[in-house]
């Protein structure tokens, strides 16, 4: 291993630490369940929450260093449950640079009921370019639930994906990045099913929906 690699997944140990703090701020997760990865900038590499370790117990110390097929290369602890889903999108998405997954409340009652997010919101249009759309069901234990997250999100400009029965998961070009989206994703599950309480909500029009994201990936901060 280069000192280049040792230094990348030395940071990215205490960042993805840190991150799985943002997941309990925004209420995304309940006792151990849920993590975050972040691949290791020149490997084929990631870093990725233990196994059933509880949260308020991580330390950069006790994340683990995996390839890409759930095979431990560094750490005291077994690698999350989702390594094989994590490491899949990474081998197929190149892009992708962190990876999320929480079972937050109303994204996850979303993806219980097998049915995508309609855009309704210009914050949707804005962060995920238009519906949250349900990946297939697929069970824990090898890559089956990559393979349904990569599937759906190639053909989606959304960085989320409801797997059905399951719950979220989020992309993004780094690890926080991912959690953002996470955290967005939570937000407008709630807010859609709040409208369908209250009546039947409108649809954005496409070419709305392309101006908003448009502006949101391009104009939109510093």
């Amino acid at each position: 291993m280069s000192t280049d690699v040792a230094t990348q997944i030395l940071r990215l140990r205490a960042e993805v630490s840190a991150l799985h703090s943002e997941l309990i701020r925004w209420d995304l997760v309940v006792w151990t369940a849920g993590n975050i990865s972040a691949r290791v900038p020149g490997a084929d590499l990631m870093v990725i929450k233990p196994s059933g370790v509880a949260y308020e117990d991580l330390t950069a110390e006790s994340m683990v260093v995996t390839d890409f097929k759930g095979n431990l290369v560094e750490g005291d602890y077994s690698p999350s449950s989702d390594t094989f889903a994590h490491g899949y999108v990474y081998q197929h998405m190149p892009e992708v640079g962190g990876v999320v997954h929480t079972h937050s409340t109303y994204a996850t009652a979303w993806a219980a009921r097998r049915e995508s997010i309609p855009c309704v919101l210009t914050m949707m249009g804005d962060e995920f370019g238009g519906e949250i759309p349900v990946g297939p069901f697929a069970l824990i234990g090898d890559d089956s639930i990559g393979r349904g997250i990569v599937e759906t999100l190639k053909a989606s400009r959304s960085p989320a994906v409801l797997m059905a029965n399951h719950g979220p998961f989020t992309i993004g070009k780094d690890a926080r990045a991912a959690v953002k989206t996470a955290a967005m994703c939570e937000e407008v599950a709630k807010t859609v099913h709040m409208a369908r309480l209250l009546g039947d909500p409108h649809l954005i029009d496409q070419a709305d929906i392309d101006r908003l994201y448009d502006r949101y990936k391009n104009v939109y901060g510093q």
